[in-house]
C-alpha cells in the first residue's frame, strides 16, 4: 500500500540486485528497494511504499529511461510492469523477471545467492547456477502447480504483488501446457476463493476448490460439472485439512527415478516439472550414500529421496524419515510401503532427533522457505553424521543455518545452485557439510 510522498513517482539509477527479486536504488541518500528493473538501468519508478520514517522505500519501474543490456519484452502482458503502468494498473505477480534475458537472470541470481553467503555465514564462493535437466531454451511451461484466486464475477485472477488487487487472467505461460489445456478462465467459480492446479507426469490433472465463506453448498457441484471430463476434483480447506472427493482421485502420482509416488491434494511436490529429477540426482551424486548406512531423511515430504536413499542403503541399512505434516506422512507410508529398511515417523524434526537413539551415518534435509534454524542444526550435530545434505528454496535461509553449522566446526564442501523457477527471483539449491 503507497502512503502520501511528496512525489509519487521519482528518477532513479538501479545498483546492484537484492534478494526477494529486488535491485537496489537511491534517492536523497534512502534506500529503495525496486522490482522490474536491471543493473545500471535509468528509470522513472513509482513509489509502492514510503513514509518520512521508513528505513527504506518500495517502488515499481513504470517507465525506462535508460535501458540496460538483457532487457527483453516481457513474454506475458499481464505481468508486464510497463505494459501494466502504462493502463494505469499494477501487474501480476510471480513472473518479477521476465523481461531480463534467461541467462541474464541466472548471473544475478548467481550474484544474489553470494552475497547472502558472504553476508550471512562469512562464505566466500564463486556461485553458478545451472539449469533443471530438460530445461526449455525460453524458460516457460514449468509449472506443473499452479494456484489462481477468484475475482467478483467468478473468473480466475492472480494478485499483484505485496497487493490485495485481483487481475484477471486468461493464461498462465509458466505453466505446463496441460494446466492451460483445462480453460480453467471459462468457468465460473462464483463461491470458490481460491483454485489450486496440480497436474501429474501421467494421469488425471487434479483441481482443489478452496469454498468461499459462506458459499452455496451446491457451488461445489455446478463448478464440478463445467470441468473437463477426465479432471480430478476435491474441496479442500486449509484450515482443517479437510480434502472431500468430489469427482475422480483426491491425489496424484508422480514418477522419479524408477519410484512411483501418491501426492494426496495440497500435498508439497517440487512444482518445475523437471525438479524432482534434478534434485534426487544431485543428492544421490553429492552423499554417495554407501550400503549399510544409517540416514535421516528430514522433511521428507512423500518420499521424493527417501526411496532412492533406501535404494542406496540397501537391505542392510536404514533410512530414517520425518516429517511434520500428516498427509504427507500418510503419503510416505504408501509410497514405502515396500521398503522394510525404512522407518517413517510424523513430528517435528528436532523432537524426532530429540529422541532418536540410533547412529546416523548421513543427514538429509530440505525444510521449508524458513530453513531449519539453529535447534535442529545443533541437533543434527549432536548425532555426529559424516555428511550433511541441505536441500533449500531459499538463499537467505540457507547461508544463516550454513553459519550456525560452521560455527559447530562444520564447512561447505559442494554447492549447486538450480534455477528451478525461471523468470522469477527464486532459486534452489543443494549442499554438501562435512566436518571441517
Amino acid at each position: 500500500m503507497t502512503t502520501d510522498t511528496t512525489a509519487s513517482e521519482i528518477e532513479l539509477t538501479i545498483g546492484a540486485p537484492a534478494h526477494g527479486g529486488h535491485f537496489v536504488a537511491r534517492h536523497e541518500g534512502r534506500v529503495v528497494f525496486v522490482r522490474h528493473a536491471l543493473p545500471g538501468e535509468r528509470v522513472r519508478a513509482r513509489l509502492t511504499e514510503a513514509g518520512d520514517g521508513a528505513k527504506f522505500w518500495r517502488a515499481d519501474v513504470v517507465e525506462v529511461l535508460e535501458p540496460a543490456p538483457g532487457r527483453v519484452e516481457h513474454f506475458w502482458p499481464e505481468a508486464d510492469a510497463l505494459r501494466a503502468a502504462s493502463r494505469g494498473r499494477l501487474p501480476v505477480g510471480g513472473a518479477e523477471f521476465g523481461h531480463i534475458e534467461l541467462g541474464v537472470q541466472r548471473e544475478l541470481k548467481a550474484q544474489i545467492f553470494a552475497e547472502q553467503l558472504n553476508r550471512l555465514a562469512k562464505e566466500d564462493r564463486t556461485v553458478t547456477v545451472e539449469p533443471a535437466v530438460e530445461e526449455r531454451e525460453d524458460g516457460l511451461h514449468w509449472r506443473t502447480r499452479t494456484s489462481f484466486s477468484v475475482a467478483p464475477g467468478g473468473r480466475l485472477a492472480m494478485h499483484a504483488h505485496r497487493s490485495e488487487e485481483l487481475i484477471p487472467v486468461q493464461r498462465m505461460p509458466l505453466a505446463v501446457d496441460a494446466v492451460n489445456d483445462l480453460q480453467l478462465w471459462d468457468v465460473d467459480f462464483s463461491g470458490v476463493s481460491r483454485v489450486e492446479v496440480a497436474v501429474p507426469v501421467s494421469g488425471a490433472p487434479l483441481v482443489l476448490l478452496i469454498p468461499a465463506e459462506g458459499a452455496h453448498p451446491k457451488a461445489l457441484g455446478r463448478i464440478a460439472s463445467a470441468l473437463p471430463e477426465g479432471t480430478s476434483i476435491a474441496s479442500w480447506d486449509p484450515e482443517t485439512s479437510t480434502l472431500n472427493r468430489l469427482r475422480g482421485r483426491t491425489w496424484v502420482q508422480e514418477s522419479v527415478l524408477g519410484h512411483d509416488y501418491r501426492v494426496t491434494g495440497a500435498g508439497f511436490w517440487q512444482i518445475h516439472r523437471s525438479a524432482p529429477l534434478t534434485l534426487a540426482q544431485a543428492v544421490l551424486d553429492g552423499l554417495q550414500v554407501q550400503p549399510g548406512e544409517q540416514v535421516a531423511d528430514l522433511y521428507a515430504g512423500a518420499g521424493l529421496f527417501t526411496a532412492p536413499l533406501a535404494d542406496a542403503v540397501g537391505e542392510t541399512g536404514r533410512v530414517l524419515s520425518v516429517e511434520g505434516s500428516p498427509g504427507a506422512s500418510r503419503d510416505a507410508r504408501k509410497n514405502l510401503f515396500a521398503a522394510p529398511q525404512v522407518e517413517i515417523l510424523q513430528g517435528r524434526v528436532d523432537k524426532s532427533l530429540a529422541a532418536y537413539e540410533g547412529r546416523l551415518d548421513v543427514v538429509l534435509l530440505d525444510p521449508p522457505r524458513v530453513g531449519a534454524g539453529k535447534d535442529v542444526v545443533r541437533r543434527i550435530d549432536a548425532a555426529a553424521p559424516r555428511t550433511v545434505g541441505y536441500v533449500s528454496c531459499d538463499p537467505a535461509s540457507f547461508a544463516r543455518d550454513l553459519g550456525y553449522f560452521k560455527d559447530l566446526g562444520w564447512k561447505l564442501d559442494s554447492l549447486r545452485v538450480f534455477d528451478l523457477y525461471p523468470h522469477t527471483h527464486h532459486m534452489e539449491s543443494f549442499a554438501v557439510l562435512t566436518r571441517a
